[in-house]
């Protein structure tokens, strides 16, 4: 079976930033295939490029079989994107904005229907209402719904949950959930580390590189040291005097607590309370944890 995405060896500069830098990956027909990482890892240049908005410096991308610089008219056809940023026409009601963009693909709201049916009938209620007017979440909707109206092959989202509601963030992943299922090819990135465990495999990158690409499970089956929690009534001196402890490898804030490696592989953690007793620290508590996604990830930025 054919990629439906296949990139090799991808860059791309901006003077002399460099944002993405040898990219090489492939996504499977109706795969949900996840970026993971902070603002300015390229996963916005890297979008752009595969739905024909920008031009690689080098290397070459394929959209089902597709180039996206020589046959970029034929991809915009069956290609399906929600950029990062609400991109629908502010003035234009919900109803107008939809029959808009399925003009634009010489098609009709009607004819492709039952495919955003169930995203768009949560909207439906204020069809009349100018897109300006939404709430974040309901703008989630209303462009995802624009995104299908031609019934792409490919749907690639950036960011499409940044700056939405937990509850709205639960049921655009469902819908994503629901698309897969009847074959749309999924590309989407988030900065949310909690997302990517929802995609059947995940692509981590930072500084315009590709640092692992994997099931989520297994990613997290790769980091292979002992991770502690640990928290006292002073987060702040905790997180200095944890760095300054010569027996400490890495130390990262999640919440309330610290993830902590150590140099070397602790059987308990008296060594550590031992260590935070000395140095005045109260309400100790240690104990260990299971490493999430983005345990991973800070694990192989460093």
């Amino acid at each position: 079976m054919s990629p439906s995405v296949k990139v090799e060896h991808l860059f791309k500069s901006f003077g002399n930033t460099v944002a993405l830098d040898d990219i090489t990956f492939e996504v499977q027909p109706g795969e949900l295939f996840g970026f993971i990482g902070p603002d300015g890892s390229g996963k916005t240049t890297l979008f752009r490029i595969l739905t024909t908005l920008l031009i690689p410096g080098s290397g070459s991308a394929e959209i089902e079989g597709l180039d996206v610089v020589k046959d970029f008219r034929k991809i915009r056809d069956f290609l399906g994107y929600m950029p990062g940023r609400f991109s629908l026409y502010q003035d234009l009601t919900v109803e107008e904005n939809l029959k808009f963009f399925a003009g634009i693909f010489k098609t009709t709201p009607e004819a492709n229907y039952e495919l955003v049916k169930e995203i768009y009938s949560q909207i439906e209620p204020f069809k009349n209402r100018r897109a300006g007017k939404l709430s974040g979440g309901m703008k989630q909707k209303l462009a995802l719904s624009c995104a299908l109206i031609h019934k792409p092959k490919v749907l690639i989202l950036d960011e499409p949950t940044t700056g939405v509601d937990a509850v709205s963030r639960r049921e655009f992943w469902e819908m994503l959930a629901r698309l897969k299922k009847i074959g749309i090819t999924i590309l989407v990135s988030t900065p949310y580390m909690d997302e990517a465990s929802r995609c059947d495999r995940v692509a981590l990158i930072q500084g315009g590189k590709l640092l692992s690409i994997d099931a989520p499970g297994k990613v997290i089956l790769g980091f292979d040291q002992p991770l502690w929690a640990v928290k006292t009534d002073n987060i702040y001196n905790l997180l200095t005097d944890l760095r300054r402890f010569e027996a400490t490898r890495t130390v990262f804030l999640f919440g309330q607590y610290a993830h902590v490696t150590m140099k070397g592989k602790l059987v308990s953690g008296d060594p550590i309370t031992q260590y935070l007793e000395s140095k005045g620290h109260k309400q100790i508590e240690v104990h260990k944890t299971e490493p999430t996604i983005e345990d991973c990830f800070m694990e192989l930025m460093k």
